[in-house]
């Protein structure tokens, strides 16, 4: 059955407000803590269009890392990277995706996992599957491009793509996580993801020599000495 627009434009805001207030839940009271009930209180509704919309706490949780990758690999959108360079792409899918890392919502689930993982560990395979694992998948996927266009030398681009994400986490999301430090703001974010693509682009250029092949030559150097 088609739904008007303006009842479908409802059901997905309805929607999105359900998940929202879901992270603010999970931010506080971690994943077993949390109540369908305490996820009530905050955006209103009933236990049935909860159930209804997610099947169960796990669906929505397993939802909210979902749709949260989602949003932050937008910028890797097959439309948008052929319009632009491949280090304006990473730089901007580096800055949504430690935006959403470092999201209250997202640091309550990342804590949530951490600590209930033994527990849960169907949850925490349903994290990694569609929050660390799909964003690292799309990467390699757009390195691979960029390997095929001459682009970038690489021999494995899903290892590449795990650097480039272990990059931009590094020890801002740790801080995060921890309390030590408060969520940065977007203009330090893009300098810090800036900095980390630059660094990880360096590496992967076309033009540049990787450290092995370096190595193979200054070995073979020494021998005809």
């Amino acid at each position: 059955m088609n739904h008007p627009p303006k009842k479908r434009q409802a059901k997905a805001d309805r929607r999105r407000a359900m998940l929202q207030a879901a992270g603010e839940v999970f931010f506080l009271q971690g994943y077993a803590a949390t109540s369908i009930d305490s996820i009530i209180e905050r955006v209103g509704g009933s236990k049935r269009a909860i159930y209804q919309e997610f099947g169960s706490k796990e669906g929505l949780f397993v939802a909210f890392v979902s749709e949260s990758a989602n949003l932050a690999m937008a910028a890797l959108d097959d439309a948008r990277i052929e319009h632009q360079g491949l280090r304006e792409t990473l730089v901007e899918f580096g800055c949504d995706v430690t935006s959403a890392l470092l999201s209250p919502g997202f640091i309550g689930v990342y804590r949530s996992i951490l600590t209930e993982a033994l527990r849960f560990p169907e949850l925490a395979k349903a994290y990694y599957v569609n929050g660390p694992g799909k964003a690292q998948h799309r990467v390699a996927q757009v390195l691979n491009h960029a390997k095929e266009r001459g682009e970038i030398r690489l021999e494995d681009c899903d290892i590449a793509a795990g650097h480039l994400l272990g990059m931009l986490r590094d020890n801002l999301h740790l801080r995060v996580a921890l309390g030590l430090s408060p969520p940065p703001g977007q203009k330090e974010i893009k300098k810090y993801v800036t900095s980390a693509v630059d660094i990880f682009l360096y590496g992967i250029s076309a033009a540049s020599q990787p450290v092995a092949d370096q190595n193979r030559v200054a070995a073979k150097t020494a021998k005809r000495k």
